[in-house]
C-alpha cells in the first residue's frame, strides 16, 4: 500500500494538497502516482502568476514509462513552482510529500477543498481500484 500522511487532502487523480500557515496549498503528485509512473525524468512546473482552474491541467510528470499530466486540485494562483525539479527531478520519487512538491498556490477567492478526500477516503478510493 502507498504511504499516504494524514495531514493532507487528495484527488481521485492522485494529486495532494497541504494548507501552508500563510493561507498557499502546496500540490504535488502522490506516493502511488510516482510509483505508478516509475522513475520521474522530467518534470514540467507552473510558473508564478499563472490562474489555475479546478481541474485544470498544470504541470507535466515525464517518467521512463510516460508523460503525464498533473491537474491542480483548487482554483488558485500559483506563487511558486519547485526549481528544484528542474535539476532533480526524482525529488518526486524519492520525496513526494516533501523535497517533491510541484508548486505552491494562492487560492482563488472562494475556492473550495471540500471535495477533496482525506487520508482515509484516498485509501479507500485506492482499495476501489484495486491498488
Amino acid at each position: 500500500m502507498s504511504n499516504v500522511p494524514s495531514d493532507l487532502k487528495y484527488t481521485r487523480t492522485h494529486e495532494w494538497v497541504r494548507h501552508l500557515p500563510d493561507g498557499n496549498v502546496e500540490v504535488g503528485i502522490t506516493d502511488h502516482a510516482q510509483r505508478a509512473l516509475g522513475d520521474i525524468v522530467f518534470v514540467e512546473i507552473p510558473e508564478a502568476g499563472r490562474q489555475c482552474g479546478l481541474g485544470e491541467a498544470v504541470a507535466t510528470v515525464e517518467s521512463v514509462k510516460a508523460a503525464s499530466e498533473m491537474y491542480t486540485p483548487v482554483a488558485c494562483e500559483v506563487v511558486d513552482g519547485n526549481a528544484l525539479l528542474s535539476s532533480e527531478p526524482e525529488a518526486v520519487n524519492t520525496e513526494p510529500y516533501g523535497d517533491g512538491w510541484l508548486f505552491r498556490g494562492r487560492p482563488t477567492p472562494g475556492a473550495e477543498t471540500d471535495e477533496l478526500l482525506d487520508a482515509a477516503g484516498y485509501e479507500e478510493y485506492l482499495r476501489s481500484q484495486g491498488d
